[in-house]
């Protein structure tokens, strides 16, 4: 199949680090042997993802997927994001928990990119010394064995940066997201929510204040499966489309 799609000999092959012992082997042995190439230029082997009984697998019948996020209110970006935190060759040890302050990380990124939108900022060149730093230091970080970790820290210090004009700012973030793959770029400055969602978020703020907290959560639930997030505060509720 690899033969038929990528030809003979190609880049990078990727996997988990549980295949290298046997299929991978073979599978360098068979193509090479067959065709007198050299089969893969790069492996990437991920590690391990880590649940608190150890490692996540089909064959123990507990393992993630994004029906299960969705129902439980995330976006399949924010286990992304997580994902992103963490470099390739190390284990990752998963829990709703971590997941939650990803979402909430991924939601400040997106409300800073959104706010540099309504502020008209548009891609501009990026020319300034300053701004060329960072997009050399993503760059180095990213082709260093694809250090995700450090690539996420630099968006964020270019989010922070208020040194740097709008536009530099959101064109470094847009090539940022070219290998990190947030959909920044779908980001709009406003965004109009459907009635039907405005319906929900009114009956649930009906239901809270009535203290029915069983349906109140259950209408939460109802406007995160539609991939809208609801905000109390002292101050009120608030609703926004997830990022």
């Amino acid at each position: 199949m690899s033969c038929a799609l990528l030809g003979e000999s190609f880049d990078i092959h990727c996997g988990g680090i549980d295949a290298i012992p046997v299929h991978h082997t073979n599978e360098i042995a068979q193509s090479e042997a067959a065709t007198g190439k050299e089969w893969v230029k790069y492996w990437l082997h991920g590690e391990f993802l880590l649940d608190d009984t150890g490692k996540m697998s089909k064959s123990k019948g507990e393992f993630l997927t994004l029906s299960l996020l969705r129902e439980k209110g995330f976006d399949p970006l924010d286990y992304r994001y997580l994902v992103l935190g963490a470099h390739y060759r190390s284990q990752l040890r998963f829990s709703f928990e971590s997941l939650k302050m990803a979402q909430s990380a991924r939601r400040r990124i997106g409300e800073a990119v959104r706010a540099l939108v309504k502020a008209g900022a548009e891609a501009a060149p990026i020319e300034s010394a300053e701004a060329k730093a960072y997009q050399a230091a993503f760059l180095s970080h990213v082709q260093n064995d694809l250090n995700t970790p450090q690539a996420i820290a630099d968006l964020w210090a270019v989010i922070k940066d208020e040194t740097l004009s709008a536009d530099e700012r959101y064109a470094l973030v847009l090539y940022f997201d070219k290998a990190l793959g947030l959909r920044l770029d779908e980001i709009e400055g406003e965004e109009e929510i459907p009635p039907e969602v405005l319906s929900l978020f009114e009956e649930r703020m009906t239901a809270k204040a009535a203290k029915d907290w069983a349906r109140s959560d259950a209408l939460r639930n109802e406007l995160a499966a539609l991939g809208y997030v609801v905000k109390d505060s002292p101050n009120g509720s608030t609703i926004e489309k997830k990022m």
